[in-house]
């Protein structure tokens, strides 16, 4: 597919969020003032219909670029960073961005937790489908710079899902996990956090029994992940699966709060 280098400001931000199936969604900041991720989940709620945006796909099925102008030489400089799910998309990026045979550079996994993706597939199967889609937002009417990629919005969603049956995706649904699978919001590293992980770790390890992943969260290096989990305060505690989901807000320090928030588990 040819694909025609797309008129973009010298100087911006795009942040790309992905689906598992491998649809995309964008956006183009000239102002570079915005992070745009809770903006994306909400427009991929609805395009695809979903139930609530999925913001459980920041970060790890995130990718940015940042096109700058050096102060001290003047000269451009760009900087393309992907997480280890969406890098196989170097080419598509390349082509939305604009940045030619750019090689991205890797993100930490750190922060990519697989077994908690993968409980939201029975919730959200739509996002495990291809559709084909490359949206650029803000949505508008018609088709982009690139030939080939729609930009659809989501009065249209239905009549292209109409025109364009739905490809099969080529992943197979992730099993469901059997533990247990927390995240802790933490502020930095200190002694308060040092004692908070020490209790939990403790409590864990001595009361549960089903297996359990626990992903530590700095809300300072990851403000992204913090704003989409809705984190008000630190530390909080949440327990992705089982569902329901729960939160703790504040010292870990009482037993019975944790135990409340681990029970009417459904394995």
């Amino acid at each position: 597919m040819k694909v025609d280098r797309p008129i973009l400001p010298e100087i911006f931000k795009g942040i790309a969020l992905f689906t598992p199936g491998g649809d995309l969604i964008y956006c183009i900041d000239s102002r570079k003032q915005t992070q745009w991720h809770l903006q994306l989940c909400v427009a991929l709620q609805e395009i695809l219909g979903l139930s609530e945006p999925p913001h459980f796909l920041i970060p790890c099925y995130t990718a940015t670029v940042d096109c700058w102008r050096d102060r001290s030489d003047r000269q451009l400089r760009v900087a393309a960073e992907a997480y280890g799910p969406v890098l196989r998309h170097q080419t598509l990026l390349n082509a939305i961005f604009g940045t030619g045979e750019l090689v991205w550079h890797p993100r930490s996994n750190e922060m990519c937790e697989p077994m908690a993706i993968a409980t939201y597939h029975h919730q959200f199967p739509e996002l495990w489908e291809n559709h084909d889609l490359v949206v650029q937002y803000p949505i508008s009417v018609g088709r982009s710079d690139f030939g080939s990629f729609p930009i659809v919005p989501p009065s249209r969603f239905q009549q292209l899902q109409q025109a364009q049956p739905t490809k099969p995706t080529a992943l197979t649904p992730p099993p469901p996990t059997q533990g247990y699978v927390l995240r802790l919001f933490v502020s930095g590293s200190n002694p308060s956090t040092e004692r908070t992980l020490e209790t939990l770790h403790q409590f864990l390890e001595q009361s549960l029994d089903h297996p359990y992943t626990l992903k530590v969260i700095d809300v300072l290096k990851h403000p992204e992940q913090a704003e989409a989990d809705q984190i008000s305060a630190t530390p909080t505690l949440i327990k992705i699966w089982p569902k329901p989901v729960r939160r703790i807000v504040g010292e870990l320090n009482d037993a019975k709060k944790i135990v409340r928030l681990l029970s009417n588990s459904e394995f």
